[in-house]
């Protein structure tokens, strides 16, 4: 038995049907839409504070530890396979510095787009490797340079306590400049 066509009358309505469907599917996809503002916020927040304390903690960070510290530890290492262990050890965290940092500058203009929600393609292996990296690189500077610098340093308590007083000096100038200025 053959089938009957629909009347001709009822063709163009078949049309609106067929509309509405595509209708309620763009309408179900906004419907989720609340629930993806969340993280979306949220990922424009961490990419923004992320750039701001790389900026300002990182970098200051490793700038102070081969300012400050790194010297001070050389200058205060026995002669022979002490120094050279130490100077071992700071060309390795130094350079771990100089390649976290390329890697951070690969990423943060990926970063800046998406603090301001925009379109990014973030290299997600790049951000894993520098997450992993500097975790390794903290947990290294933790266990094997500072408690040997504790011990090179707290051989002679003026050593250590130029260390601090040097840090001081540097953290607090600033701030000494923008209050007195001209006066000092």
């Amino acid at each position: 038995m053959r089938a009957t066509p629909a009347p001709i009358a009822e063709q163009p309505l078949d049309e609106f049907s067929n509309c509405h469907g595509g209708i309620l599917g763009k309408l179900d996809a906004l419907d989720r839409l609340p629930a993806l503002l969340a993280p979306a916020a949220e990922a424009r927040r961490i990419a923004a504070d992320s750039l701001a304390f790389f900026t300002h903690a990182v970098y200051e960070h490793h700038a102070e530890e081969e300012r400050e510290l790194f010297p001070a530890v050389l200058a205060s290492a026995g002669d022979g396979a002490e120094r050279e262990q130490v100077q071992g050890l700071v060309d390795r965290l130094t350079q771990e510095h100089r390649d976290i940092e390329a890697t951070w500058e690969r990423l943060k203009p990926h970063l800046k787009a998406i603090a301001k929600g925009q379109d990014s393609t973030l290299d997600t292996e790049a951000l894993a490797a520098l997450v992993a990296h500097y975790k390794a690189h903290a947990r290294f500077e933790e266990q094997q340079f500072l408690p040997l610098s504790k011990t090179i340093l707290g051989r002679n308590g003026d050593h250590m306590a130029a260390l601090g007083v040097s840090l001081h000096m540097r953290r607090a100038l600033p701030g000494v400049m923008e209050r007195y200025g001209h006066r000092i």
